[in-house]
Formats: structure tokens, sequence, C-alpha cells
């Protein structure tokens, strides 16, 4: 089989998750900055077979997307220009961030710790991607 990647798309860093090749477990990757996530889009799945990217979908709580979105929507036009034949799919990330830190508190990690944005993106990464194994 081969990984799934999910991003945690943000205006400044990324938060990345990945499957291990049977796609059982999802782990995070380093954060990356928003502005080099396409090199490093395509030199990881230049390295390992990936079937397709998840990226979480900002949405507001009556369900229609946010003003987030707005940052998402020439991202994926540009992913799928620089990779048209990688899987897309959208997944709504209501709460993900929210979830991160209670995560973080949950496991004990110290204050200085839960305040490092890059972290927090990173676990809901990792959350966004573990929700849709669970679900598909």
């Amino acid at each position: 089989m081969s990984r799934i990647i999910a991003i945690d798309y943000g205006r400044k860093r990324c938060g990345i998750a990945v499957t291990d090749n049977l796609q059982i477990i999802a782990n995070g990757l380093p954060t990356v900055p928003t502005h080099m996530l396409m090199n490093f889009l395509k030199d990881y799945c230049a390295k390992e077979d990936v079937e397709m990217i998840i990226v979480g979908e900002p949405r507001q709580m009556n369900g229609l997307p946010s003003e987030s979105s707005n940052y998402i929507e020439p991202f994926l036009k540009h992913l799928h220009k620089e990779m048209p034949e990688m899987k897309v799919v959208r997944r709504d990330e209501r709460f993900t961030s929210v979830i991160a830190h209670r995560e973080m508190l949950a496991a004990g990690f110290k204050k200085s710790q839960r305040q490092q944005k890059g972290l927090a993106d990173e676990m809901s990464a990792v959350i966004i991607l573990t929700e849709y194994l669970q679900n598909r």
C-alpha cells in the first residue's frame, strides 16, 4: 500500500501528518512554512509512494466555509497544477485545534510546549488524518 498525507493548512505554517505504508497509524511530520509546502510535498512524494493528500477544510459552526477557505483555494489550484495525478480530498477540520490543545494538556505538555503553534498544527494534521482513517 501507499501512504496518505494530511495537511492542516495555515497562512504562515502547515501541520503535516502521514500514515505508515499500511495506512493504519498517523504520525506527525515537522511543520512546514506555507511558502515551502509545495516543494516539501513534491520532494516527499518523489521519495515515498503517496496515494492521496487530505487537506483540512475550515468550516464555520453552521457548516459553511470559513474565511480561511479563501487562502486554501489558491493552494488547492496550485496543487492540482503541480501534481495533477494526485488524489486530493478535503476534510472538515472544525475543532481540530481545540482537540490538539486538549490532547497536549492531557499528555502533560508544559505551558511553553503548548504555546508552540507549530506543535498544535502538527497535532491538528494528525487528528485530521486519524479521523479520516477511522471513518473511511
